[in-house]
């Protein structure tokens, strides 16, 4: 063959491959849809099926070659993540077409914390992995395909700061600035990566280094300025900061009209200005806008979902929120918020189906926790005939007791001995902006009411027989709000105290305060306040919450009882477990002393401390204690007061703290 011609075949032959292979490096998945199901063996012959991995939020099945550095890079950086922090949650599939020897060279070289998987079915061909490695496919819930990514180097970049971006929607920012962080150090202009950080800083509540980390990215061009200035208007708003919110927006808008999140910024500020429409027209513009994240208009589609679910069309507002979860699957804040929806209509079923799927996406959101346990004793109630049966009853009961206006009967009692301290809830008034999260004051006052209960100082009437006994006296949320209405109803249920109080939502989170009223003199009441200032420290504000409540009740109720019988030095005391006394309680013995009158004037004096008794053990209705501090024989009939001095001691034991 002419050396020309021989030129030109190669050239051809070269041509060809080049066309044929660029057509396979594009070929790859459809992203939104199901991946194909494979069964896989390890060099152990340990069987690995993609289909028992339906459950789990995310999953990454990496294509990899082990005779190829490069196609491991990005593998070996989330092997390191997950070594280093235990908490990462990376499932991570390692799948490769290597021979078992080279596969048994490598894992004692790397050892890695995942399992690799040898391909020797054409798993590799039904992913298009086979040409172009590594290929990585980042799976969400119910195994859909989230992200789809083919080769190394500057894609491994890419495929990190996606990944960041994933962990930071389930909220895991700290593996997401963990991940975000090791990009930057590679290379320091990964503008993505950084923004990534400001928004995990920003999840943690942490607003002066969010800001800090935005107002760098907004300094510099192009992209950067247009991501740091979005960052800052979100932290400015955050911050109440509205003047600095409005002028950043429209100063992305005047960069990068297509980016979503300033009208989801403008929206929720004028929502706070009680423009309820002109705050709707902001998120319908965020909705329509195509260069933003996902992540970014599904909030937008929320924000509308709960507009209509506040005007009571719940259809709409469901569409809406599977629109947002369509969006971003991790965005679970919609998928309870349609569960919400369904709690409204009556609909338990649907609603604790709902929560079941935030549960499953996140099984230690806090929110969903609870209105998936509400859910489920609610649709238990539903089902026993005879617990409902018991309920109308009660229902008739206390309907009668409201409109005599009269208390539970405790006729028999004596009047020094405590009774147990009963709350009742009642809903409380919420104002200010719209918040993401819906049904935030019926989370609160169930997690408080299991929290009060657990100290065993405290018992709390069920949301449930309230909810009942207002509907059965047909009294509306007006009504409610008025406080003799309130009053006269916890006084029907037999509450020590009735517990109300406002939310108002705050840019940078809601700010509750809730007031506990004596139901016998009214004139008796303290006020709580507590400012929420992110969901990731709600288990943290509750707790706060709690040992307030517990040790208000402790310090204006305490337990009073009377000595039965005394042997030696251990008496037994008319006061249980069911009135709050734990192992630990300290009782003083109190001496009464005569009145005192001088000079016409006349003044009771403090009770005499004679003795102490501490509590060892503790029965339904009688405890044992021993005595300590002994000034005269005890006897019976002796009164006994809580001594709360030591408060901190007694928290201990009854875990408000």
């Amino acid at each position: 063959m002419k050396p020309v011609l021989r030129i030109f075949c190669c050239f051809f032959i070269s041509a060809i491959f080049v066309v044929a292979t660029a057509g396979i490096c594009y070929s790859q998945l459809p992203e939104g849809q199901h991946v194909p199901l494979f069964s896989l063996k390890d060099v152990k012959g340990r069987n690995y099926d993609l289909s028992s991995m339906k459950n789990q939020p995310m999953v990454i099945i990496y294509f990899f070659d082990v005779d190829s550095r490069p196609s491991q890079e990005g593998l070996l950086n989330i092997d390191q993540l997950s070594k280093q922090y235990k908490d990462a949650d990376l499932m991570v599939w390692g799948v490769t077409r290597s021979s078992t020897n080279k596969v048994n060279k490598f894992i004692a070289t790397i050892q890695p914390s995942f399992p690799v998987l040898i391909d020797s079915s054409g798993v590799s061909d039904l992913y298009h992995a086979r040409l172009i490695l590594p290929t990585i496919c980042i799976l969400g819930p119910d195994l859909k395909l989230l992200d789809y990514f083919q080769g190394g180097g500057r894609t491994t970049e890419v495929m990190l700061v996606k990944l960041a971006e994933r962990k930071l929607q389930r909220k895991q920012t700290k593996i997401a600035r963990a991940i975000s962080e090791k990009v930057v150090k590679k290379n320091p202009k990964n503008v993505r990566a950084k923004t990534v950080q400001g928004y995990a800083e920003l999840k943690e509540g942490k607003l002066d280094e969010a800001e800090k980390t935005f107002y760098n990215l907004s300094r510099k061009k192009g992209e950067a300025e247009v991501l740091g200035k979005e960052g800052l208007s979100t932290v400015y708003a955050k911050k109440g900061q509205t003047e600095k919110a409005l002028k950043v927006a429209r100063e992305v808008e005047e960069k990068a009209a297509d980016r979503a999140q300033v009208h989801v910024v403008k929206g929720n500020l004028l929502y706070r200005q009680n423009k309820v429409k002109e705050a709707e027209g902001e998120y319908k513009k965020a909705i329509r806008k195509k260069g933003s994240e996902p992540y970014q208009s599904a909030v937008a589609y929320n924000q509308l979902g709960r507009i209509h679910a506040g005007r009571g069309n719940y259809k709409k507002s469901r569409e809406l929120y599977d629109q947002a979860v369509a969006m971003d699957p991790y965005y679970i804040e919609a998928t309870s918020n349609k569960g919400l929806t369904y709690e409204r209509e009556g609909n338990w079923e649907k609603a604790l189906e709902a929560y079941r799927k935030a549960q499953a996406v996140d099984p230690n959101d806090p929110f969903t926790t609870v209105l998936a346990d509400n859910a489920q004793k609610r649709l238990l109630m539903e089902k026993d005939l005879e617990k409902k049966r018991m309920l109308e009853d009660k229902v008739k009961e206390l309907v009668a007791r409201y409109n005599g206006g009269i208390r539970e009967d405790v006729s028999g009692e004596d009047s020094w001995t405590s009774r147990a301290v009963i709350l009742s809830f009642f809903d409380f008034m919420e104002t200010g902006g719209l918040a993401e999260r819906d049904g935030f004051v019926a989370v609160i006052s169930a997690r408080l009411t299991r929290q009060l209960e657990a100290s065993g100082r405290v018992q709390v009437v069920g949301r449930i027989l309230v909810e009942r006994l207002v509907k059965a006296l047909g009294i509306d949320q007006k009504d409610l709000a008025d406080k003799e209405t309130t009053l006269r109803l916890a006084r029907a249920l037999g509450a020590t105290l009735l517990v109300k109080g406002s939310v108002y939502y705050l840019p940078g989170g809601p700010l509750l305060k809730i007031n506990m009223m004596d139901t016998d003199s009214s004139e008796k009441s303290n006020v709580i306040t507590r400012q929420f200032s992110s969901e990731i420290t709600v288990k943290k504000d509750m707790h706060w919450l709690n040992r307030e409540i517990l040790t208000n009740i402790i310090l204006h109720y305490p337990l009073q009882a009377y000595v039965v019988e005394v042997s030696g030095h251990q008496v037994l005391v008319n006061l249980g477990s069911r009135e709050g006394v734990v192992t630990g309680t300290i009782f003083n013995v109190i001496e009464e002393s005569a009145p005192v009158v001088y000079k016409g004037k006349s003044f009771q004096p403090d009770p005499s401390v004679i003795a102490q008794v501490h509590v060892i053990k503790i029965e339904p209705e009688f405890s044992y204690g021993h005595i300590k501090n002994q000034r005269r024989p005890i006897k019976p009939d002796d009164k006994l007061r809580e001594n709360i001095d030591n408060l901190s001691k007694i928290g201990d034991k009854i875990h408000i703290w």
